[in-house]
């Protein structure tokens, strides 16, 4: 893969929440499809995004130009939110959020990701990641199984 000339990863900042909040239903809504249909409209995540997320997490975004094209978010050590636009898959902008997510993580990061969803399975572990439990849907609102996965600054090579 070549580098990424052209991505910019900054913080989000409140006036990033409507992009940011385009980015979480496109992608969502196009790597998800077994996800039940979205209830919430786009300015009740942008309101989301907004009041929570960006004043409870740290979180970046990937600018192509001036477009937010992706983001991330952290609570402690936990990555909730890793969503890139579908048009810009597979071109190293997950990769590039996650090193980011990485160098301020210096204890590791965890994170949920649905056992349905094997291409983020396959990032995560290309980027270093190992189950460390499994869960059969109870803990999250979705209702499906779900896996664990850990990345410790330690292991990494």
């Amino acid at each position: 893969m070549t580098v990424d000339t052209q991505t910019v990863i900054r913080p989000g900042e409140p006036t990033d929440a409507a992009s940011i909040a385009h980015v979480h239903m496109a992608s969502r809504a196009a790597t998800m499809p077994y996800l039940p249909p979205q209830r919430r409209t786009h300015d009740h995540v942008t309101q989301w995004i907004r009041d929570i997320v960006l004043p409870s997490y740290r979180t970046w975004v990937a600018l192509r130009d001036t477009e937010v094209v992706g983001y991330a978010t952290v609570e402690g050590e936990v990555l909730h939110d890793l969503y890139l636009r579908p048009d810009v898959l597979r071109q190293g902008i997950g990769t590039l959020l996650l090193d980011e997510v990485k160098r301020h993580s210096a204890g590791g990061v965890s994170l949920h990701v649905f056992q349905q969803n094997t291409g983020a399975r396959a990032f995560y572990t290309r980027h270093g990641f190992t189950v460390v439990d499994t869960d059969d849907g109870s803990r999250n609102m979705e209702g499906l199984p779900d896996m664990t996965l850990r990345w410790r600054a330690d292991d990494a090579h």
